[in-house]
C-alpha cells in the first residue's frame, strides 16, 4: 500500500473545510496535483499545499492508498468525507463531520473527534481513540435518515444525540454517553459500555440499544419485557429487555445490564 503523509504547517487559520482529503481524491494524482487539491477557509479557496506539507507516493487504485495526517487538526472539518475505500489515519484530533457520508474504507483518529463524526455514514469503519462529540452517526439536519451502515467505535466518551435517526450500522462507545442516545432511531445498533445519561432511545421505533452501565433517567415509553442473557465481546451479560418507545408505537429493544 502506498502512503501519502500530510504534515500541518505552522500557519494560523480560523477553520478549514477539507472534504477533498480522502484516498478517493488522491488516487491517480501526482504529488503536485495532491498539493493543488482545493480546500476552503470561509468562502475562499486555497490549495492543500498552502496548509500541509505533502510527501509520499500515490497509486491509481484507491484501495492501495493510505493517507496519514501527521498532527492534530481540531479546526479542520470534513476529513474523510464520502470516502469509499483506502485508509486514512489522523495522528491527533479532528474537527466536525469527520467520516461523514462514508461508504467504505477505514478512518482512524488517534485523538478526539468533533461533533457529527460519521454523520449519515453508509459503510466503512470509523475508529476514534479519544472522545467523540455530539451527533455521532446522526442525521444531517432536515433528513430523517441518519447512519445507514458501517461501524463506529469510540474508545472514550461520546456526546449527546448519538445515532439520531439511524437506520442501520453499529455504534460502540466504550465510555459514557450523554443525553438521548438513539433518539428517533429507525434501526441499527448502539452499544454503550459505560453509563448513559438519560432519555435513551427517545422516540425510537426500531433498532437495538445495549447499555452495560447505568441509565440516569428512564423514559416512560419503555416497558420491561423479560430477563435475558446476551453475549458481547466474548462475555455473557444478564440483562433486562425493554421495548419502546411506545409513545411512537416503537418496537425497539433496549438491553440493560445494570452493571
Amino acid at each position: 500500500m502506498k502512503k501519502i503523509t500530510l504534515r500541518p504547517k505552522d500557519k494560523e487559520y480560523m477553520f478549514l473545510d477539507a472534504d477533498n482529503v480522502t484516498p478517493d481524491n488522491f488516487a491517480g494524482k501526482t504529488l503536485d496535483e495532491v498539493r493543488a487539491v482545493e480546500i476552503y477557509e470561509g468562502n475562499r479557496t486555497y490549495a492543500l499545499g498552502d496548509y500541509f506539507d505533502v510527501i509520499g507516493e500515490t497509486d491509481p487504485d484507491t484501495n492501495e492508498i493510505g493517507v496519514v495526517i501527521d498532527g492534530s487538526i481540531p479546526k479542520v472539518k470534513y476529513i474523510g468525507m464520502k470516502m469509499s475505500a483506502g485508509k486514512l489515519l489522523v495522528k491527533g484530533s479532528v474537527g466536525m463531520y469527520a467520516g461523514g457520508w462514508m461508504t467504505g474504507g477505514r478512518l482512524r483518529i488517534n485523538g478526539d473527534a468533533g461533533a457529527y463524526a460519521g454523520i449519515a455514514m453508509e459503510g466503512g469503519e470509523v475508529v476514534i481513540d479519544g472522545n467523540a462529540g455530539d451527533y455521532l452517526g446522526a442525521n444531517y439536519r432536515g433528513d430523517w435518515r441518519g447512519m445507514k451502515g458501517g461501524k463506529i467505535v469510540v474508545s472514550g466518551n461520546a456526546g449527546s444525540d448519538i445515532g439520531e435517526a439511524m437506520v442501520g450500522g453499529e455504534i460502540v462507545v466504550k465510555g459514557n454517553a450523554d443525553l438521548q442516545a438513539g433518539i428517533h432511531a429507525h434501526g441499527g445498533k448502539i452499544v454503550i459500555e459505560g453509563d448513559a445519561e438519560s432519555r435513551v432511545g427517545a422516540q425510537m421505533t426500531k433498532g437495538e440499544i445495549i447499555v452495560l452501565g447505568k441509565i440516569g433517567y428512564w423514559l416512560p415509553g419503555f416497558i420491561y419485557k423479560k430477563d435475558d442473557q446476551i453475549e458481547y465481546d466474548g462475555t455473557q451479560y444478564a440483562v433486562k429487555v425493554y421495548q419502546g418507545d411506545l409513545g411512537e408505537g416503537g418496537k425497539g429493544k433496549l438491553y440493560y445490564a445494570e452493571a
